[in-house]
């Protein structure tokens, strides 16, 4: 035997046995199977659904639909928003109840909640005048902020951040001040995966007098997180990436209970007001996390969120933390002895307590080889300029599937470079 061969057999064996001793493997058969997939490594971006969920909605439509119809509006519907955004809240995100909602998209609670922050009566109106946020972030937590800072005539202070390990507490540190209103980051970057401390950003930014907004799209469901206990204000993600609440799922917010009373949301709808069936002539506004509703709850796409909570309450969050450093170290450490004299660099800190549940690699053939990959079956996803995003979702991901879907991306560019001149 050669000894490439060798260590490929190695690899595999390594691979086998971290799938042999992971203790989460048993729930990776509880996702519907995708034929013709050697390897999913996009998990960040959009979960896998639940075969429960297959059942659950078939249950759903026959159930609580089809025959108890509209009167499932008082026997679950009316109150399901507040309900699972309370499980939601004890299961992934250290939150007690009464302070979590599941409701519209993760652009509008943005909007909601920045909007209620920066408005706010004790804001000392005329002083607190900034909004903070990386130039890195997400794209529609920059274009919301730059929306309502046009909309409420703020400023917007704008940090550049290392696009590898994030912002920074000294960058953080300069920024905030006597005129901050809101602070908004993301606790992991969408692109390089970078993890923040959020219980020591909030301490600072509160320590100048301003409130923080929290991102939680790329962490929630993959890391620990304790919102009431980091004294954070306000927190908002989505339910499709490793919640697995499926394509357009509702997201979820997060308002501190002792900040409920004070915030007046921007969208009022009849959901949010005090008597929801007063159709009464004025608006006034709910008390507690049901004043953050707007319209109707999209209650058909709450259902898969449902199932996906119940696995990762099952799996428990710490355990699914633990496996995710292992699938992300794995990935750094093949990479680094089998693609680094290909060129490719790490564009992801290589902290594993420094990092979330993704890996980002970087190629100027990552665009052209992310196709070459779809095309057999492996699925990372692309970033600009020219990142190669490897997010794996620990439920649903082992080690040999991983490997695999490695062993193709070095194939696919050998062939994209031997096309070059």
């Amino acid at each position: 035997m050669s000894t490439e061969a060798a260590q490929t057999t190695r690899r595999r064996r390594d691979a086998a046995t971290l799938d042999q001793l992971d203790p989460l493997a048993r729930h990776r058969e509880a996702f519907v199977p995708a034929p013709g997939v050697l390897a999913y490594l996009d998990g960040n971006s959009l979960g896998r659904p639940l075969r429960a969920t297959a059942h659950r909605l078939q249950e759903f439509i026959a159930g609580e639909w089809g025959t108890e119809l509209i009167r499932s509006w008082d026997e679950r519907w009316f109150d399901l928003p507040l309900a699972l955004g309370d499980r939601l809240g004890r299961i992934v995100l250290g939150a007690a109840t009464g302070q979590t909602v599941v409701a519209d998209s993760t652009t509008v609670l943005l909007y909601k909640l920045v909007r209620a922050a920066v408005d706010r009566p004790s804001a000392e109106h005329g002083t607190r005048t900034e909004i903070v946020i990386d130039d890195g972030n997400f794209p529609t937590d920059r274009f919301v902020i730059e929306g309502i800072a046009a909309e409420r005539g703020l400023q917007v202070r704008w940090i550049s951040a290392d696009p590898v390990t994030g912002v920074s507490t000294d960058q953080l540190a300069a920024a905030v001040g006597d005129r901050t209103a809101l602070v908004v980051l993301s606790q992991v970057d969408y692109r390089s995966g970078a993890l923040l401390d959020v219980e020591a950003v909030t301490e600072l930014v509160h320590a100048a007098g301003a409130l923080v907004l929290w991102d939680l799209c790329h962490s929630a469901g993959v890391l620990p997180i304790h919102l009431d206990a980091w004294g954070v204000d306000l927190a908002v993600g989505c339910s499709y990436k490793y919640l697995g609440g499926g394509p357009g799922a509702p997201a979820f917010a997060y308002v501190a209970a002792g900040l409920q009373e004070e915030l007046l949301q921007p969208i009022q709808g009849w959901m949010g007001a005090q008597d929801v069936f007063a159709m009464a002539d004025v608006y006034r506004p709910a008390t507690g996390m049901r004043r953050f509703l707007s319209g109707t709850p999209p209650i058909v796409g709450m259902l898969p969120l449902e199932d996906s909570l119940t696995v990762i309450e099952s799996a428990g969050v710490q355990a699914i933390r633990e496996k995710s450093e292992l699938l992300t170290a794995f990935v750094v450490d093949w990479c680094d002895e089998h693609l680094d004299a290909s060129g490719v660099t790490l564009l992801t800190p290589r902290d594993p307590a420094r990092r979330g549940g993704h890996v980002t690699l970087g190629h100027a053939e990552f665009e052209a080889v992310t196709a070459d990959l779809w095309s057999q079956g492996v699925i990372p996803d692309f970033r600009r300029p020219n990142g190669l995003r490897i997010g794996l979702s620990p439920l649903s991901s082992g080690f040999v599937d991983l490997e695999a879907g490695l062993e193709a991306v070095a194939e696919a560019l050998a062939r994209a470079t031997a096309r070059q001149p």
